[in-house]
């Protein structure tokens, strides 16, 4: 492959985006005809004054997208972009990122499309509750449950043996 291919050749590039301005500069450069890449979370709060967890959806990288482009042709169409604060350089060039970051990326998107954050657990693994009136137990990771962040896990004490279903968060790998 010659030099002037590679230069030529659409490579991923990170966009930083104005505050709050990653799902408008992903809407944009996609009316543009450019493949972007926005991960996101879903981050797990408890209210603190009901006690009830709630869900928010935040992107993985704040104020930063990735976007596919031939950078000799679309720079500068990238730069004026609404929602564009600038292309992410090294020096005076931009910086691109390899595709083997990309795809290590897309492939922790889980079933419900956002990113898994955290250690994988696999059935047989002891885990360690971490909060509530079972804290400091110890159990065996059986499964997940489908479409929801709870887990299911065998409860093991001196003289009991019990199958619960707890939040994921609520545990980590002993």
């Amino acid at each position: 492959m010659s030099n002037q291919t590679t230069l030529n050749a659409p490579q991923w590039y990170v966009i930083y985006t104005h505050p709050r301005q990653e799902d408008r500069t992903n809407g944009n450069l996609t009316a543009w005809g450019i493949e972007t890449f926005a991960p996101k979370i879903r981050d797990q709060r408890t209210n603190p004054f009901t006690g009830r967890k709630e869900y928010q959806v935040k992107h993985l990288f704040p104020r930063y997208i990735f976007a596919r482009f031939d950078a000799s042709e679309l720079v500068q169409k990238i730069r004026f972009t609404r929602g564009v604060n600038s292309i992410v350089t090294c020096g005076e060039n931009l910086a691109p990122v390899s595709d083997e970051i990309i795809e290590a990326i897309r492939l922790r998107i889980g079933s419900n499309g956002y990113v898994k954050i955290g250690e994988e657990l696999r059935p047989g693994d002891k885990v360690l509750i971490l909060n509530g009136s079972l804290r400091n137990f110890l159990g065996v990771f059986e499964r997940p449950i489908d479409d929801s962040e709870r887990i299911r896990i065998l409860l093991t004490t001196i003289n009991y043996q019990a199958h619960i279903e707890i939040d994921r968060q609520e545990v980590k790998r002993a």
